[in-house]
C-alpha cells in the first residue's frame, strides 16, 4: 500500500454549474483532513478551490497554498492557509505543488484545471516522478476527457498501460483507494520505437 502524506488536488476557481460539484469538493477536504493528510493546491479563495480549503481547514486539516504573484495581487489568495507560498509564474506554481505532494486529484475544471492535470499524468509517465493521477468524475464530468484518452489509445499514440494510470473515481473515498493501491506501468513511453 503507498504511503500518502500529502496530496495535489487541482480544482476549479469558479463553483461550476452543479452543487455537486462543490459538495464533492468540501467532502474531500474533510476527508484529507480526517486522514491527516495535507492538502497542497493552488491558493486561491474563490471557486471549488475555496470551497476545498475552507473544509480542510475547518476539520483540522493542514493545507499549503501556491499561488503566482500576479493572481494575488488580484486578491484571489486565501487568507487562512497554514501556509500560502507566492511563486512569480505559473510554472513555478506547477513545479512546487508537485513536489509536495504524493499524488494527485483533479476536481472538475476549466483549461488550467485539465492543464494541470495533464502535465502531472506525463511526468509520470516519463518517470519525472512516481505519483498517481485521479480524476474525482463528479457527475461524469471527466467522460470527455476519459473518452479522449481512449481515442489516443485507439489510434496508437499512447499506450493501454500509460491509459490505465488516469485513475477514475466517482467519489473522495475511492479516489484515496486508488491512490493507496496504484502501482506505476513499467513499460517505455514509446509505441513502435523499434520499427522507425
Amino acid at each position: 500500500m503507498r504511503e500518502v502524506r500529502s496530496i495535489c488536488v487541482y480544482a476549479g476557481s469558479s463553483p461550476g454549474a452543479r452543487p455537486a460539484y462543490a459538495d464533492a469538493a468540501a467532502e474531500l477536504g474533510r476527508l484529507l483532513a480526517e486522514r491527516s493528510i495535507h492538502v497542497v493546491y493552488g491558493g486561491g479563495a474563490v471557486g471549488l478551490m475555496g470551497v476545498l480549503a475552507d473544509a480542510a481547514i475547518e476539520a483540522g486539516g493542514t493545507v499549503t497554498g501556491i499561488i503566482p504573484r500576479t493572481l494575488m495581487e488580484r486578491e484571489v489568495g486565501h487568507g487562512s492557509l497554514t501556509h500560502l507560498v507566492v511563486v512569480e509564474s505559473m510554472h513555478e506554481r506547477k513545479l512546487a505543488m508537485a513536489e509536495n505532494a504524493d499524488a494527485f486529484i483533479a476536481l472538475p475544471g476549466g483549461i488550467g484545471t485539465v492543464e494541470e492535470l495533464v502535465e502531472a499524468l506525463t511526468w509520470t509517465q516519463l518517470g519525472v516522478h512516481d505519483k498517481p493521477c485521479v480524476m474525482l468524475d463528479v457527475e461524469d464530468y471527466w467522460a470527455p476527457l476519459a473518452a479522449f484518452m481512449d481515442h489516443a489509445v485507439a489510434e496508437r499514440f499512447l499506450r493501454p498501460e500509460h491509459r490505465e494510470m488516469l485513475l477514475n473515481a466517482a467519489t473522495p473515498t475511492e479516489a484515496l483507494g486508488a491512490i493507496e493501491d496504484w502501482t506505476a506501468p513499467t513499460v517505455p513511453k514509446w509505441i513502435d520505437r523499434d520499427e522507425t
